[in-house]
Formats: C-alpha cells, sequence, structure tokens
C-alpha cells in the first residue's frame, strides 16, 4: 500500500471517529432504562457490574473499604458510541491505606502505581464484554476529583452528577480537532520509524505523554468533556495511537534489557 493511500485511509478513518462524538437523544438503551424523567442502570446491567467489581477486588488481594463504585465516561452520557467503554471506578481513601499521615506522600504515588498495575495485569487477563463494551475498572482515591458531567452509583443504584441534555446543538470543529490529531499522530510516528538509541526514544515517549496529558487536562478544567483537546485525546485513543505510545515504550524496554544470542 503507497503513502498516499494509506494517509486517505487514516483521514477516512479518523473522521469515521469524529462521527461518533455526536450527541445522542437518549442514554445508551442498552445500558440504562429511562423511568419517568430519569434513566436508571438496568437490573442485570447492575447486578453483573458489581459482580464483576468484587472479581476485580479479590484480584487485587488488598481488602480496603470501598466508598463507592461508579460508572462514568460517555455511557454515563449523551456521547456514548459503538467506541464506548464501561468505565468503573472503586473509590476508596487513601488516607485508610496509610495510617501515618507523615509517610502518606512518600506512599501515595507507590500505592497508585500498584493499582494501576494490577489494572493493567487484570485486563492483559480478562476480555469482559457487556452489551459489546469493553469493561475497563480503575481505583480512585475519593479525593480526586474526577471531571465529568455523568457519573452514577452502581453501589447506591443513583446518580451522583446526572448528564443533562443540551438544549442547543453541540457544533464539533472537526477541522481543529482533526488538525491537531494529525499533529501528535506525526510526532508518535517519527518515534516509530526514526532511528535512535533506547534512551532518547524513551525520552520522547515521555515528552508526548506528558504533553498529551497536559493538552487534555487543560481542556477538561477550561470546557470539559466536549472541549477541543478532549475530544482531539478520544480520537487519538480510538485510532489506536495511544497504544501505540504504549507499545513503543514497552518494545523499547523489552529491547534494551534484552541480550540477543
Amino acid at each position: 500500500m503507497n503513502i498516499i493511500k494509506e494517509l486517505i485511509e487514516d483521514i477516512n478513518k479518523n473522521k469515521k471517529i469524529l462521527k461518533s462524538f455526536k450527541l445522542k437523544n437518549s442514554l445508551s438503551p442498552d445500558i440504562f432504562e429511562k423511568i419517568n424523567e430519569s434513566y436508571y442502570l438496568k437490573k442485570d446491567i447492575r447486578k453483573k457490574l458489581l459482580e464483576i467489581s468484587d472479581k476485580f477486588l479479590d484480584f487485587l488481594k488488598i481488602d480496603f473499604f470501598v466508598f463507592d463504585i461508579h460508572l462514568t465516561g460517555s455511557l454515563s452520557n449523551y456521547n456514548w458510541s459503538k467506541y464506548s467503554d464501561i468505565d468503573l471506578h472503586i473509590i476508596y481513601d487513601m488516607n485508610e491505606l496509610v495510617s501515618n499521615q507523615n509517610d502518606l506522600k512518600i506512599y501515595e504515588e507507590i500505592i497508585k502505581e500498584f493499582f494501576e498495575t494490577k489494572k493493567k495485569n487484570w485486563s492483559l487477563t480478562t476480555d469482559i464484554k457487556i452489551k459489546n463494551y469493553e469493561v475497563e475498572l480503575y481505583v480512585q482515591n475519593i479525593n480526586d476529583k474526577l471531571l465529568s458531567s455523568g457519573i452514577y452509583s452502581v453501589l447506591n443504584d443513583e446518580w451522583i452528577v446526572e448528564p443533562k441534555k443540551m438544549k442547543t446543538p453541540f457544533e464539533i470543529d472537526e477541522e481543529k480537532i482533526l488538525q491537531k490529531s494529525q499533529e501528535f499522530e506525526k510526532q508518535i510516528d517519527d518515534i516509530i520509524n526514526n532511528e535512535m538509541n533506547n534512551d532518547k526514544k524513551i525520552k520522547r515517549i515521555e515528552l508526548i505523554k506528558n504533553k498529551l496529558k497536559k493538552f487534555r487536562q487543560s481542556g477538561l478544567e477550561k470546557d470539559g468533556e466536549f472541549s477541543y483537546e478532549n475530544l482531539t485525546f478520544k480520537l487519538l485513543r480510538r485510532n489506536g495511537y495511544i497504544k501505540k505510545i504504549m507499545d513503543i515504550k514497552t518494545g523499547t524496554i523489552n529491547k534494551e534489557l534484552s541480550i540477543k544470542q
């Protein structure tokens, strides 16, 4: 396949993904049911999500009090699509795990890294889907504020933050999102295609990861989930470029630590 054809296919793929950001008239009928004027998790869905959460907690092999289990992300809002995941956040209190407050800062990053590693291992060993939506689990400190306009308590079967339908049509600046995503895609492709030593490659990967994180966070804080920054990040995740970054780093570290025969 020639470069021009690949480029055209990538652009068409991105444009198709952009269409998935359009707001729907209702929440996902596979996940929610409408009762009077509000949406509630379907009983069978809620039961299964609680079962999955219990299995995940067993997998963690660490005891802590679960304050709540939150369903968030696009599936708890009107911007759900076939690309959406079921994002489940297990809510805990960092202060409970670190009794000595003087040591809180020391152990906070270690504990977060532990939970993140366990989450990754869980993802590698399970392939759980509900109504064709992949189930993603996270462990979230109760003091970490989640910038989301839709948060549902699976544990208590009620909305914490109920999503609101926009009264005026939501317009997506597709050209702006495509242009910014292509900038990031080019930077990521340059890392893949250019010959460089492992240290330099890892530094460039960390640089672009931090840039993406700050870019998305600034959009969330300024304009929320529908900011062009967050939608650009979602596009990069859905078209596979976020995974490319992670795969490059893993491959580089494996290569660096290995000895050829």
